[in-house]
């Protein structure tokens, strides 16, 4: 026994502690959206998703500008009223401004003849795109101390919370789920950059996040480079992760895989009336004393199968 968990042993008839999948249709939930079908245009179904996260700019920016304008000397100033249809004019505009690089950020605005382009200046004045260039996701005047709950996420920490109550909103996943880690791609400079060699893009932000089988994605988090709080002795980073990361479709029934850096024995029999599959080490806690390379002398389509309670655990040899 481990930690007070039951031993392996021969596998005992077929595994039949599977949880039967309850949880509705996979897609679109009609109720919360149901204005959008086939025929929705992609900004349509865009909106879904950040319309809150553009009204959360418009606050913010407006509430950093303001303090950065009182910070000035001279008379007291105010930044003009911010509406919904600025903010999203101002990030086409950024995005568009991704396409067509120039020296300078004025140069847009420019009426000499050769880098003259009427595009910036018909659809936003460039003081009012400087006005708002003062984006923020967040009061820094809100920022929290740098105790054992300090987070280094805070100032987005509100859009990736409303991100992910969005995608749990607004969609039906399918039964099967993956849980793995991504990068994404970015070579500036912040304290939680990560490089994976193995993955194809080397540098960048690491995230935990699980997916169906249609590649929605329907939760996330962004690996900080620390281990959050919940991972304590008896709860690895990892295996937080995945708790976290599935919390939303405890009892359904879903089916979730895994790769071994999440999976582990312990996790396994801690589901919540969710069904796991993965690879693991065989060195890993709690897995079989007898799984390890020198004691299992397997020639080739031989296998091993070890059960304990609701689990099996398999080794075969292939090549």
């Amino acid at each position: 026994m481990s930690g007070g968990l039951p031993t392996w042993g021969p596998p005992q008839g077929r595994n039949t502690n599977i949880h039967p999948f309850v949880s509705p249709a996979k897609g679109v939930k009609k109720s919360e959206a149901p204005h959008i079908n086939k025929d929705s245009s992609p900004l349509s179904v865009l909106m879904l998703f950040f319309t809150e996260i553009f009204h959360l700019l418009v606050v913010q920016t407006s509430v950093y500008y303001q303090q950065h304008l009182d910070r000035q000397a001279g008379p007291s100033r105010q930044l003009p009223d911010i509406a919904l249809p600025d903010m999203m004019t101002f990030i086409a505009l950024a995005l568009r401004m991704g396409h067509r690089l120039k020296d300078t950020l004025h140069d847009y605005w420019s009426r000499l003849r050769q880098p003259h382009n009427p595009f910036y200046s018909e659809t936003m004045a460039r003081d009012r795109f400087l006005h708002l260039r003062f984006l923020r996701f967040a009061d820094n005047s809100q920022r929290p101390d740098q105790g054992e709950e300090y987070n280094r996420l805070w100032k987005l920490r509100t859009v990736f919370d409303k991100l992910n109550e969005a995608f749990a909103k607004f969609y039906n996943p399918s039964e099967n789920f993956a849980v793995d880690e991504v990068i994404v791609k970015f070579k500036g400079r912040f304290i939680f950059r990560q490089y994976i060699p193995k993955k194809r893009k080397h540098f960048g932000t690491k995230f935990y996040k699980t997916w169906d089988v249609t590649g929605y994605t329907y939760d996330m988090r962004v690996y900080l480079d620390r281990d959050p709080p919940s991972a304590m002795d008896d709860m690895t980073a990892t295996y937080a992760a995945v708790r976290h990361l599935t919390s939303r479709v405890e009892g359904l029934g879903h089916k979730i895989f895994l790769g071994n850096f999440f999976s582990s024995p312990r996790l396994f029999l801690d589901r919540c009336k969710i069904n796991s599959c993965g690879t693991v080490w065989p060195n890993r806690r709690d897995m079989p004393n007898d799984f390890g390379p020198e004691q299992l002398k397997l020639k080739r389509g031989d296998e091993s199968v070890r059960t304990r309670g609701g689990s099996t655990a398999l080794v075969w040899k292939d090549r």
